[in-house]
């Protein structure tokens, strides 16, 4: 991972850590479940754009790079494994 994007992505980490701490005091609280769910929804979505970003960089890098090889059982490994994750994540 490019160093860039692993800073990018370290600062989304720590804003979802300080989010889900966040929903552990609402809890604490008795605060009003839509408000809970709402801040849910928050971390997940956040959770979905870290995601989305490290996916970029891999296809960036990662993949681009077993294209670029021309080694066609490492080009076959990376699309497999970009596949079953992108089907994992539509589950």
């Amino acid at each position: 991972m490019r160093t860039d994007i692993k800073f990018g992505c370290q600062k989304r980490l720590n804003r979802i850590e300080g989010q889900v701490r966040g929903l552990s005091k609402m809890l604490d609280e008795d605060r009003y479940c839509i408000d809970i769910v709402t801040q849910i929804a928050a971390v997940r979505a956040a959770l979905r754009r870290l995601e989305e970003e490290i996916l970029r960089d891999h296809v960036g890098h990662c993949v681009e790079h077993a294209i670029t090889s021309g080694k066609k059982d490492d080009q076959r490994q990376k699309i497999a494994e970009l596949m079953d994750v992108i089907g994992r994540a539509h589950r």
